[in-house]
């Protein structure tokens, strides 16, 4: 049975950094994501890497968040910089074993963590 386990959320004040990290129990070398819910509103694409290695970002994160892994440990990483209130949610990583392209539908991913809450205060 696949396991995400996510980490890392916290509350901090606006401009802040933090990295969030998800362990898995199968290769991280197949496509994974970030997405975030926050509430009151529909889960939303943060980042993903597909099993080329290539990442691709929401418009929100491009510039600030950082998608990375690690095959050694199987970990996901996202590395949040400049964080905005707005960024506020759950955050949740995703795989599609047996896949090898991201999607930024979240239907379209089979395995979830169950989430690490990011308070942004301003």
């Amino acid at each position: 049975q696949v396991r995400l386990v996510e980490s890392g959320g916290g509350l901090v004040q606006a401009g802040a950094s933090l990295r969030l990290s998800c362990a898995a129990s199968v290769s991280t070398l197949f496509p994974m994501a970030w997405f975030r819910q926050s509430p009151g509103k529909d889960r939303e694409f943060v980042a993903a890497v597909d099993c080329h290695g290539t990442t691709t970002y929401s418009n929100s994160a491009k510039g600030r968040f950082t998608i990375s892994r690690d095959k050694d440990t199987n970990t996901l990483m996202l590395r949040m910089n400049g964080l905005r209130p707005v960024d506020t949610a759950v955050y949740r990583c995703a795989v599609r074993p047996g896949s090898c392209t991201i999607s930024y539908f979240s239907t379209s991913w089979d395995v979830w963590g169950q989430g690490t809450t990011v308070t942004v205060s301003s």
